[in-house]
């Protein structure tokens, strides 16, 4: 016999959601790897591997992101993330093929895990279930999608999640229910980008979050991408201090870690600045090709820069 084992959020208004909605049944965890280009741009997800409840607080001009981690699970991290990548590959699959799609999920975590990477033995299954008690439990506002009453619109990566077990302890299914948010940004396809599957195997917080920013502002952009490492260390969400957060994005450099992409340090008027190339070697084609050159904290570095370099034949 089959238990149900619920994980709910607090809020009564959560305790029905699922009874309004058709469970989108994931049978076979073969697609695309496709992720949001909100959460590849701002700061969204703890980098370490220990547990963080420092709170992200990131704002620019226009764009406003919180981020609470709770103290008894801490914040969602970018490796948790990989759930809600694979929520969004299956949702624009079954799309694609003509397949009603919803923001409750039911499927199998072995299915789960392979697309991810991740090896299939019990221990990935307690921790597949530890990293469902973050998304849950993290708290997220933002003024993106949110309009002028961003800080009335929390929600969590997940709003409910559940585990389906025989009487002898052993996983037979799990369910999850995506925020409203999440599943917006996903259905509205100029929203998603797709990843290469060799993301899954960068072992590093930091590479995964360079890969992310490189994916959606380098592209196929020809001469890539123009950050101030300043710049890119908030944009990061790192604990680190920059000087730190500086050293390591040398030590990535010199190792080229990210698929697809080529990393370059730069030195402009006393600022050191990192350029991100799109290469040959990614190991899926890259959609949404953008075609101009552009800059995250380094403007006037940039100009300088394009306005030496000529286009190659």
């Amino acid at each position: 016999m089959l238990r149900d084992d619920d994980h709910r959020p607090a809020q009564p208004t959560e305790a029905n959601e699922r009874s309004h909605l058709n469970p989108f049944v994931v049978a076979t965890g073969d697609a695309t790897p496709r992720d949001q280009r909100d959460l590849m741009e701002r700061p969204f997800f703890s980098l370490a591997k220990t547990r963080r409840t420092k709170p992200i607080l990131y704002k620019t001009a226009d764009v406003e992101v919180q981020v609470l981690g709770m103290p008894e699970h801490g914040m969602a991290t970018i490796w948790d993330a990989d759930v809600l990548i694979w929520a969004a590959s299956q949702i624009v699959a079954a799309e694609n093929n003509g397949l009603t799609t919803s923001r409750f999920f039911r499927f199998t975590p072995y299915h789960l895990l392979r697309a991810i990477g991740r090896p299939t033995g019990n221990r990935q299954y307690v921790l597949l279930k530890a990293a469902l008690a973050r998304l849950q439990s993290t708290v997220i506002a933002t003024t993106i999608r949110n309009g002028p009453h961003w800080r009335r619109r929390q929600f969590s990566w997940t709003n409910a999640w559940g585990v389906l077990t025989t009487n002898a302890g052993r996983v037979e299914g799990m369910k999850i229910v995506l925020p409203e948010w999440s599943y917006s940004g996903v259905v509205d396809r100029s929203l998603v980008l797709t990843i290469d599957p060799a993301y899954f195997r960068l072992t590093a917080g930091l590479e995964r979050r360079l890969y992310r920013v490189a994916r959606k502002h380098a592209g196929h952009q020809r001469y890539g991408w123009l950050f101030e490492i300043a710049h890119l260390h908030v944009k990061s969400g790192s604990l680190a201090r920059v000087s730190d957060f500086a050293l390591d994005v040398r030590r990535i450099t010199a190792r080229q870690p990210l698929p697809g992409y080529r990393l370059q340090i730069e030195r402009n008027d006393g600022r050191e600045l990192l350029r991100i190339r799109p290469e040959n070697s990614s190991t899926v084609p890259v959609d949404k090709d953008v075609k101009t050159i552009g800059t995250s904290g380094a403007r006037t570095a940039a100009k300088s820069l394009a306005a030496k370099r000529k286009p190659r034949a």
